[in-house]
């Protein structure tokens, strides 16, 4: 069973603004920021919850590694997919895959697979998971 949720950042970590959506529609371009991030949400389903905090920490996290390296992305854009399946231990989260899809003017494509290496480990979300974590990023071109 997989869930999903789908987070959009725009601009730099703290003046960026994102949106996050969810599977089930109960969050439709919810607005988060650096400040609005840890708000309560509206009921739903735990893996479409831990879908959408970890496409939203993802994605800011990627906006601050970015940042470390003198980038603002124009747009990023990462969906989480949450893997629920029946183990011989239980229901068990198994797994967790990042699809991150970003506009960032003049980044090389080995900057952008680094700091999306160092957000997809580092960010408070991944670290919690125990299950795996898998990742497509690229680049897509700015207008």
């Amino acid at each position: 069973m997989q869930r999903t949720a789908t987070a959009v950042w725009n601009g730099a970590l703290k003046d960026g603004k994102g949106a996050i959506s969810t599977q089930s529609g109960v969050l439709t371009d919810a607005p988060y920021s650096l400040v609005t991030r840890f708000e309560n949400q509206k009921g739903t389903n735990p893996e479409e919850l831990i879908a959408a905090a970890h496409a939203g920490c993802f994605t800011m996290a990627l906006s601050a590694q970015l940042g470390t390296i003198n980038f603002t992305p124009q747009s990023l854009r990462t969906t989480a997919a949450v893997t629920l399946e029946k183990l011989e231990a239980g229901w068990t989260i198994s797994k967790i895959h990042l699809d991150v899809a970003a506009k960032i003017p003049g980044i090389s494509a080995s900057a952008f697979e680094s700091a999306a290496a160092s957000a997809k480990a580092n960010c408070p979300v991944s670290r919690l998971f125990k299950a795996e974590i898998t990742m497509e990023a690229r680049l897509e071109p700015t207008a």
